[in-house]
């Protein structure tokens, strides 16, 4: 079974206010992209939650995905991914590691990696576009032990420099793979990209 780990858990400090609960089109950032996961032929769906995780929870209750609690989330996202390995089942077999900031992913991005993985039998499947990697990232878990003893501040990067045999690279015809919304600037810019009505900040969540 492949398994999608969202990475929910980050304090959204170059936003200054919890990103993922921002509006996107109808829903929000974490809704959106739990919403593409779900969709996926990924067969099923991990939460990690840290900063602002009651909030972001009561946001996701509605979908059938599960939520985990990574108590260290502000040692940064490789925290989160150990917390998610350790909560998956046991009868999962592959990892897809997907950025909770990254609504503008689609579903058809998600599904090409898994295809990919299932086909060419690679442990490490990639999306590129125009020759830059980027995410979600796909890997399976026979490297389970050695993520765990990755150092923090190059992660998963790491896996990818130990393991170029085991690398796929799977072309994707969107950008989306390589952005993410950290500040209120990349929040404009995705809102007028996928033509949503931008909206001011909230003061308050």
């Amino acid at each position: 079974m492949i398994w999608a780990i969202i990475l929910a858990a980050g304090e959204s400090r170059r936003m200054s206010r919890p990103k993922l609960l921002l509006p996107f089109d109808d829903r929000t950032i974490i809704e959106e992209v739990v919403a593409n996961v779900l969709s996926s032929r990924a067969d099923g769906a991990l939460v990690v939650l840290g900063a602002n995780r009651r909030e972001i929870e009561a946001k996701i209750r509605h979908f059938e995905a599960r939520t985990v609690t990574n108590p260290k989330y502000q040692e940064g996202m490789f925290s989160s991914v150990r917390r998610g390995l350790r909560a998956l089942p046991a009868s999962a077999r592959a990892a897809l590691f997907v950025l909770a900031d990254q609504p503008e992913v689609p579903t058809s991005v998600i599904n090409l990696l898994i295809d990919a993985y299932l086909r060419k039998k690679k442990g490490i499947v990639v999306p590129v576009f125009r020759k830059r990697r980027g995410h979600p990232l796909l890997v399976d878990l026979k490297y389970r032990s050695e993520i765990e003893a990755l150092s923090p501040e190059i992660g998963l990067r790491a896996l990818i420099r130990n393991h170029p045999e085991d690398v796929l690279e799977v072309k994707v015809s969107t950008s989306a793979v390589l952005r993410d919304i950290d500040d209120p600037k990349d929040y404009g810019r995705a809102l007028k990209k996928n033509r949503l009505k931008e909206r001011p900040l909230p003061d308050s969540f």
